[in-house]
């Protein structure tokens, strides 16, 4: 069991912690858990030139990633995939990948074992390149178990960037081809069915064909989970399910990528990484109310604890009250100490004597009341008259989308974000940060600018809302689902950073995260963790996120002026101002050291300059008041225009104007 770090050796730019074990050995704690929570790197991306296009192979998913002309997306990805009867993703294990690769054509193949529980499914992927850019993937795959799925095969991701908005060509199954436009606001139902097909213009003269082969696809806008795509996929939803799939049946799918035409000319990527005022909006936004949950599970907050969640500010913390079981009025009562209360309330069908008897013992600091359906919230409001009743889902935006409520009858909706609904791994945890920004702008369109209040925020679902009532699985060896080692990682205060920007830019009103103590929290419990061979927390430390919810709200109630960065997946930027004072926070949001330029003008001529990263990680975890309590180093701008800003994997950087 560990009791601590003790000492930190810094060599060859790389970060060690060490542990104090029962037995009194120092233990190392390797950089990447540091970096991303877990304490090995998967296999390096395999890079692929197919004549003018490239994409990015990565063998620890078998996911093919950024097929790209030029600097611009034809596909944001292409992978294959088996759900199980709950939409459950049974995760791939990849064997025998082999590469052959000239300057303009590759063969790569390799195998995949999908098992889990009763599922048990190989199969074999053979993608190929060749000089004029046409890329084929295969999936020749056969069940050795009978088993029942919900989806098996093929999913395509076209990039909302370079397609939101835009037209395209759909081929449908019998050959007919009709026009087409990619939603630009988030679409509650699938935009394209019955598909063999789907073309796009990527730069002007050069038009891009994905065929499909093997089942009928069809579209669905993936922003409604947060994720940054529209995605194409097998087996239409019309069609029932689950599917049982017999021991020995074979599924062979095939996913073709063609160019058409040529362009004038041919765009590189930018060479140089840098944070700018955005282009599209010079005004700034209100920064959001931002808050946490309140962890009931875990043991009460000991008084170090409470002082860190006073100093971290937060506007509220939400309580999940289940009206009609005991416990709540305690639940409430703790959480009302520390905060104002987001309560969330889920009723039974005796809602009235419920809501009477909570209205009689509402704390006096409530932020809002949350319901989860129109019927519930016209009984509360006889009931709960001192604080905004906020109508929306427990889940995700999409429920919101497809059943939206009446606007004129609200004070405001809300719904949930994770970024793991489809796909678990960091890259796609970065790209769908943006996708968190599209929800918010959507719902305020059909909301007629209502409050959007975005609760809660978490790096891993909270429940699967396609096996409701049924209890989680508990495997030896495994954490709980909803438990995240990146919690406690730079990573994941790095994706924390993303996801204020994207939200506070595009226009919510509250956003509440993760929870006050615990695995699931901003820090770690003076117990730690209960499983410390799968989760290695440090007893009693706080986790890097929780300095980036400090350094924002220490600006509650001031403004966030929009910026852009030259390449989202890599880099993102936060400015805060507030009474005069203004900051700037920026991420490194990849697994390698980065030069991020940034415009000095709102800055001025000099700032102080303090970063979060695998060197200083240890003294921000424990103990984080001293951490907070530094001045940061003066930094000037080069040639007295912008900072340049040399960020290590996954590090957040803070510019204060000195």
């Amino acid at each position: 069991m560990a009791h601590g770090i003790t000492r930190r050796e810094l060599a060859g730019g790389a970060a060690w912690a060490f542990w104090v074990t029962g037995e009194g050995r120092a233990e190392p704690l390797p950089r990447n858990l540091l970096l991303t929570g877990r304490a090995a790197e998967g296999p390096a991306v395999i890079l692929l030139r197919a004549g003018p296009v490239t994409a990015l192979f990565e063998p620890s998913i078998a996911f093919l990633r950024y097929i790209r002309y030029g600097d611009r997306d034809i596909l944001r990805g292409l992978y294959a995939a088996v759900r199980d009867k709950v939409w459950g993703t049974v995760a791939p294990r990849v064997s025998n990948v082999v590469t052959e690769a000239s300057a303009d054509s590759f063969r790569l193949t390799f195998d995949v074992d999908n098992v889990d529980g009763d599922i048990d499914f190989g199969w074999q992927g053979v993608i190929t390149g060749d000089p004029q850019g046409t890329i084929r993937f295969e999936f020749n795959g056969r069940a050795r178990s009978s088993f029942l799925k919900n989806r098996l095969g093929f999913a395509v991701l076209h990039p909302i960037k370079e397609c939101a908005g835009k037209a395209c060509t759909l081929e449908k199954a019998g050959g007919l081809k009709e026009q087409g436009v990619f939603p630009d606001a988030i679409s509650p139902h699938q935009p394209f069915k019955d598909l063999a097909a789907i073309s796009h213009e990527v730069v002007p003269g050069v038009t891009a064909e994905v065929r499909f082969e093997g089942d009928l696809f069809e579209t669905e806008d993936h922003r409604n989970w947060t994720d940054a795509n529209y995605k194409t996929y097998c087996t239409p939803l019309e069609r029932p399910f689950p599917v049982e799939v017999r021991r020995g049946q074979e599924v062979r799918q095939a996913v073709t990528i063609k160019l058409f035409g040529a362009a004038a000319r041919f765009a590189s990527t930018p060479s140089e990484l840098s944070i700018t005022p955005s282009a599209s909006s010079a005004s700034p936004v209100r920064l959001p109310s931002i808050g946490l949950g309140f962890a009931a599970d875990q043991p009460a907050l000991t008084t170090t604890e409470a002082a860190r969640i006073r100093a971290l500010r937060p506007a509220h913390l939400r309580v999940d009250l289940k009206l009609s079981e005991p416990g709540w009025e305690k639940v409430l009562a703790e959480a009302a100490r520390h905060a104002p209360v987001e309560a969330a309330l889920f009723l039974s069908d005796n809602a009235a004597p419920e809501l009477q008897s909570l209205s009689a013992k509402a704390p006096a600091r409530v932020a809002r009341w949350l319901l989860f359906s129109e019927k519930s919230a016209a009984v509360a409001r006889q009931y709960l008259r001192h604080a905004p009743v906020i109508v929306g889902t427990n889940e995700y935006f999409t429920e919101l989308n497809r059943e939206r409520p009446q606007a004129k009858l609200l004070d405001g909706s809300c719904y949930s974000v994770n970024p793991q609904v489809h796909a678990f791994d960091n890259q796609s945890l970065v790209e769908n940060l943006e996708g968190q920004g599209h929800t918010v702008r959507s719902a305020r369109r059909f909301l007629d600018g209502k409050p959007v209040h975005v609760t809660p925020v978490t790096l891993r679902p909270r429940f699967n809302p396609q096996a409701k009532g049924a209890p989680e699985a508990i495997v030896p060896g495994r954490l709980p689902a909803r438990i995240d080692p990146r919690q406690m990682s730079l990573f994941g205060a790095a994706w924390t950073l993303g996801s204020i920007k994207y939200l506070a830019e595009s226009g919510a009103a509250s956003v509440t995260y993760f929870q006050t103590h615990g695995w699931a929290g901003v820090m770690e419990t003076a117990a730690g963790a209960p499983v410390p061979e799968l989760f290695p927390s440090i007893p009693g430390a706080v986790f890097p996120l929780y300095h980036v919810l400090a350094d924002v709200n220490e600006f509650a109630g001031g403004t966030v002026q929009p910026l852009d960065s030259s390449d989202p997946l890599q880099t993102c930027g936060l400015h805060l101002e507030l009474a005069g004072r203004r900051r700037l926070l920026v991420a490194n949001l990849t697994s390698q050291p980065r030069i991020v330029m940034v415009e000095a003008s709102r800055l001025g001529p000099r700032a102080r300059l303090s970063s979060l990263d695998a060197h200083t990680a240890e003294e921000a975890m424990r103990p984080p008041e001293r951490f907070r309590a530094r001045l940061g180093s003066l930094l000037e701008p080069v040639a007295g225009e912008r900072y340049r800003l040399a960020m290590l994997p996954y590090s957040v950087v803070r510019l204060d104007r000195a």
